[in-house]
């Protein structure tokens, strides 16, 4: 062999002693460490001798015990208790917030979960799973990773009041000065080599995080490193809460954002600027909190400070949201799309009173519409009015003058102004267009007939995806004709929403379509050969939907005459699927069809 040749094989073998792989814990054939690495694990204590860190609870029925918080009426949740007794006080509170883990995300989020922890519940709870391990830790704040991690780990802090699973494990440091620390040091590139030594797999658990070594020379350091988590905190919280699927949402930050403009373009505009800004501060943030434990250990040759955009974990940051595979007009275009389609969710949950233009937050989801109209009494929905039942026409044709399209622009006329309405209509009829749903290439339409197209066929879709197949608008359907369809709010749903669904607008509509036929017999025996070809079609289409809003009349009749009733605490899966074939995509969210 060459000397030419030796050289090159010399670049593929790394040479260490037994004696180093005993340097880190564990002994794990890390072959390629440095040996500036290995005496960090030597010379610095592992964590578990300053952290306590803990497995959470596995219930061994998820099912049973566990709900995204959107689908139990909110006057049963019980955020921010100090302790379990806190919460048994009060014989009304169910549902604590539970941390399960979750996806990709730094800082702070991944709150989507609750768990029934009544002391019924609790006393069940001791008796299966893995018997609440780490109950004494209960209620108290954490730093928290999940137990599968992506090719970069992330943690996040929760202040009091959670629970956490298996599946979301816990650090608790003594104070939150010492949280904020050690959340610098975990969202780090230097923690982020560690792991990967420690456990070269997917799974992150207790086990592992306790053989990490705790960065005493930071120490001298930690006034800054503490200042800018609490930046980087709070940047990733307004994040998470400017989205509809979180309790603490607010409101539409095309709203919040925007005080004086009347074109919707600019405050959309508005909205970029700012998320843009703040994305190029975390990345800055994250790159000096990655640079300061790097010259802290001398590691400047192995790791460098870098954060790439799709790292910085905003849901407002289109590199985070919608990955690498883009070209940034595509997705600029897709961030503009999904904005202006979450503003029309924003104006539905207005007309629902889930929401209301004159509180923030959550004004109405409680269960079986009880105490709705003493909010309606107190003014809560003076700008704007919400519907007065809660069912919502979502039809492909104006049939009726209260459906969710002619609301929708009555919402947008109450926020921005009649005077730039039809710009304003305009903007998001283009923008959904860019992404939402295909634009129309024969004919055209109007900006209006566009809305109510996203409506009437994608709105459903982008709502089970936002609620995670549990939605909270229900969409129930006469069939693949589309003859009637209507959205009814899940809280406010009581015994007699069937019966006034039937009442006030399928039997109406019935009437309308035969009287609507019978109009264009008469026409279609006056006219020439061709218009009479084309109205031919459409009484086809008409007779055809006609005949399936009967059939879905006799089924609905025959559901209004169970006076059927929910009880939130079973969860959407379970409700869903009490409504025989009145409602759309049941396969899909029973879970009959996979999830």
């Amino acid at each position: 062999m060459s000397q030419q040749d030796n050289k090159e094989m010399a670049k593929h073998f790394y040479r260490a002693s037994a004696a180093d792989f005993g340097k880190i814990p564990g002994s794990p054939i890390a072959y390629w460490v440095s040996n500036k690495i290995r005496t960090i694990f030597a010379e610095e204590n592992s964590i578990s001798q300053r952290i306590d860190a803990r497995q959470g609870l596995g219930t061994g029925a998820d099912s049973v015990y566990f709900r995204f918080f959107w689908e139990v009426s909110f006057s049963t949740m019980a955020i921010g208790f100090p302790s379990a007794n806190e919460v048994w006080k009060n014989k009304n509170l169910k549902w604590i917030p539970l941390n399960k883990g979750g996806s990709f995300r730094k800082w702070s989020g991944n709150r989507d979960f609750v768990i029934a922890f009544d002391e019924v519940s609790r006393n069940k709870l001791k008796e299966i799973g893995n018997h609440l391990p780490s109950e004494d830790r209960y209620f108290k704040s954490f730093v928290s990773w999940s137990d599968i991690t992506s090719a970069t780990n992330s943690f996040r802090y929760f202040e009091q009041g959670y629970l956490f699973s298996n599946t979301g494990h816990c650090a608790f440091p003594k104070d939150e000065f010492e949280s904020f620390l050690l959340l610098a040091y975990c969202n780090n590139r230097f923690v982020d080599k560690m792991t990967k030594i420690l456990n070269p797999t997917i799974h992150f658990h207790v086990g592992y995080f306790n053989l990490l070594p705790y960065p005493t020379r930071l120490f001298e350091r930690s006034e800054r490193l503490v200042s800018m988590v609490r930046q980087l905190v709070e940047f990733a919280s307004n994040d998470w809460i400017s989205y509809e699927n979180t309790w603490d949402f607010r409101s539409s930050p095309l709203l919040v954002l925007d005080n004086t403009e009347k074109n919707l373009r600019s405050a959309f505009q508005k909205c970029c600027k700012h998320w843009l800004d703040t994305t190029l501060e975390m990345q800055r943030l994250e790159e000096e909190n990655n640079r300061l434990f790097i010259d802290a250990y001398g590691l400047q040759d192995e790791l460098t400070p870098e954060v790439p955009l799709s790292e910085i974990t905003l849901t407002c940051n289109p590199h985070y949201r919608y990955g690498g595979n883009l070209t940034d007009e595509e997705r600029e275009a897709r961030l503009q799309s999904d904005t202006l389609a979450e503003l029309i969710s924003y104006a539905i949950g207005c007309m629902m009173g889930r929401y209301s233009l004159d509180r923030e937050g959550l004004v109405y989801a409680h269960a079986g519409n009880e105490g709705f109209k003493a909010l309606v009494e107190e003014g809560a929905y003076a700008t704007f009015a919400a519907d007065e039942d809660g069912i919502l026409p979502l039809t492909s044709d104006n049939w009726f003058p209260d459906d969710v399209a002619a609301r929708f622009e009555a919402f947008i006329r109450t926020v921005w102004g009649a005077e730039t309405l039809e710009e304003n209509l305009q903007f998001i009829a283009d923008s959904l267009c860019l992404a939402a749903i295909k634009p129309v290439k024969k004919g055209g339409e109007t900006a209006r007939e566009t809305i109510r197209r996203y409506l009437s066929t994608q709105f459903f879709k982008d709502h089970l995806k936002t609620y995670k197949k549990r939605p909270i608008y229900w969409l129930f359907s006469s069939g693949k004709e589309k003859a009637f369809e209507c959205l009814v709010y899940l809280h406010r749903y009581n015994e007699a929403t069937l019966p006034r669904m039937r009442t006030e607008y399928v039997t109406p509509l019935l009437g309308q379509m035969a009287g609507r036929i019978d109009r264009l017999r008469l026409q279609q025996a006056e006219a020439g050969t061709a218009e009479a070809k084309r109205i031919g079609k459409e009484i086809d289409t008409l007779s055809k939907q006609l005949t399936e809003l009967r059939a879905f009349d006799d089924e609905l009749k025959h559901h209004a005459d169970m006076r059927i009733r929910l009880d939130l605490d079973d969860g959407v899966k379970v409700n869903y699927g009490k409504f025989g074939t009145l409602l759309s995509d049941v396969k899909a969210i029973t879970g009959d069809k996979g999830e």
